[in-house]
């Protein structure tokens, strides 16, 4: 080993949007913090680049405070100028934009449209939607306190955290009576397949229900910096390096002795900890971990963590599709919000993306390319597309007259794995590109016919590369009955607690699922243990 890196109070290993929440609140404490990043970048997927003139969010497409965000923004010292960013749903040619409460009388006429004969079924819907919205109103109705200073904020302790705990309360006993998967449960009451897919395809696989039903109430709630949501990223950054913490970028850890409280890089530099906070990979730190038994605290609790982690998978992944747009924002804005759901057909996904995949992924190695073309044929037509046009939520994310798009649906990295080991992964990249290009030019947007400047994509395995998650997951683990780590709200500040000494867990995989007020509650859990 080379000579050791200076010693540091803290270490906090991956630069997303837990780990930069983590070093920010470390380092605003005053200790000696080193931020470590793999990526020329940090912010993972919360992240703005720019090709051309137009600039595109890697990741996350908007932001819902969830009573997290903007107190965490307050509290660092950070401020950043957001927009609303309103959201539209669409099913074949009809488009409605939800811009209160009142739009969901509007998403009802939209269902009742295509599933006449569902009548009752949509009423039952939009009744559960409703109550959902109620406690999403409890759940996020006051600034979470984690990001308040008590001490000194009475007022708020007396006129808003006490009179709204009991209401908490009593919404996350109803919340934990709600997690039955969203297909599950909607065949207990909708029997029209089509209208149960046309709800249950804008998800993860096996989605609680909760999570899932909460998605009218959180569209609601999405706002953009203006600049991309990678302003958040670049401001805390910043933040660290004025209050003192190191960052080191392109800097990739290979080995944690938890003996000795030494990390070593690709480079074969050593760095001495204090405390550490993983806020990467949770399968990748218990690959490279070292530790003598006698210095856990449970060995058989250590074992059986790491095997289950290990053993566990990712959750979904996303292909997203990338164009540079020789048409103006306002052929666009004619048509839709900047943030629009889409499924292009009322059919719905069926089997497509369930069991007809499985099928194929089992019998892979038997199969044509034109039987899997096949089969993507279908899958891009029936699919719901998350689509971005990130200019217009802020015009200056694109060059005059000019339009970016980030369309996204969700991917299954297994196949694009198998194709790759096959060695024909560029091929059907190209054939995906063209095959979601006609779809959505066919429908709802023409204009894209003949005004593509360029186009890319980023694909499951991508995201696996630059943002090291495993099996490409982008909101942590796969919703299945028995998860490696916490996903009960309630028990959310135990999720930073590992067996490992002085080592403590941030982000999307310490806690499931976690989008990104869960990954900066818990990057600053783990900061306020380490403080």
């Amino acid at each position: 080993m080379k000579k050791i890196n200076n010693k540091y109070d803290t270490i906090v290993v991956g630069g997303g949007i837990a780990g930069l929440t983590s070093a920010s609140y470390v380092s605003k404490s005053g200790q000696k913090v080193l931020l470590i990043e793999k990526n020329k970048e940090c912010g993972g997927l919360v992240n703005t680049f720019e090709r051309d003139g137009f600039h595109f969010d890697v990741g996350v497409r908007a932001l819902e405070d969830a009573g997290i965000i903007k107190p965490m923004l307050k509290d660092l010292g950070i401020e950043i100028e957001f927009v609303k960013s309103p959201v539209s749903l669409g099913i074949e040619d009809e488009i409605i934009n939800i811009d209160n409460i009142e739009s969901l009388e509007k998403y009802k006429e939209l269902l009742l449209k295509f599933y006449p004969e569902s009548e009752s079924e949509i009423d039952e819907i939009i009744k559960n939607i409703k109550n959902i919205m109620k406690h999403m109103d409890v759940l996020y109705g006051i600034e979470n306190p984690l990001f308040k200073d008590l001490k000194r904020d009475t007022n708020f302790i007396f006129k808003k955290l006490l009179p709204w705990l009991p209401r908490f309360l009593l919404t996350i006993v109803r919340i934990n009576s709600m997690r039955m998967p969203v297909e599950k449960y909607l065949k207990t009451f909708v029997r029209n397949s089509s209208l149960r897919d046309i709800i249950s395809q804008h998800f993860f696989r096996n989605t609680p229900t909760f999570f899932a039903m909460s998605y009218f109430s959180l569209y609601l709630d999405y706002f953009y910096p203006k600049g991309g949501v990678g302003k958040i990223t670049d401001a805390m950054e910043k933040k660290i390096l004025e209050r003192g913490g190191e960052i080191k970028k392109e800097t990739k850890i290979v080995k944690v002795d938890a003996n000795k409280h030494l990390l070593k890089d690709q480079g074969n530099i050593t760095y001495e900890y204090n405390n550490l906070i993983w806020a990467a990979d949770l399968k990748t730190l218990y690959r490279i971990v070292k530790v003598d038994n006698s210095l856990l605290k449970n060995e058989k609790v250590f074992e059986n963590t790491k095997k289950h982690i290990l053993e566990s998978r990712g959750g979904d992944s996303v292909f997203s599709f990338f164009l540079e747009v020789d048409e103006p924002l306002e052929s666009f804005k004619r048509i839709t919000n900047g943030h629009l759901f889409y499924t292009p057909s009322k059919q719905g996904l069926g089997q497509t993306h369930r069991g007809d995949l499985q099928n194929l992924l089992e019998n892979f190695e038997n199969l044509s390319k034109e039987e899997i073309y096949l089969w993507l044929d279908k899958f891009t037509k029936l699919n719901t597309y998350e689509i971005s046009i990130p200019g217009l939520k802020y015009p200056g994310m694109v060059p005059k007259g000019k339009t970016g798009l980030i369309i996204s649906i969700l991917a299954e990295y297994d196949l694009f794995k198998k194709i790759q080991e096959a060695g024909w992964i560029d091929n059907f990249v190209s054939e995906l590109e063209k095959d979601v290009l006609n779809v959505i030019s066919n429908s709802i947007f023409p204009m894209l016919k003949e005004k593509i400047i360029k186009q890319f994509s980023f694909t499951p395995l991508s995201i696996e590369n630059r943002v090291g998650s495993s099996e490409g997951g982008i909101t942590g683990w796969a919703f299945e009955k028995d998860m490696p780590v916490v996903n009960k709200l309630q028990l959310s500040s135990t999720s930073v607690l590992t067996s490992l000494p002085s080592i403590y867990q941030a982000g999307q995989w310490s806690y499931s699922p976690a989008g990104v007020p869960m990954s900066i509650l818990t990057g600053k859990i783990a900061a306020d243990k380490v403080v």
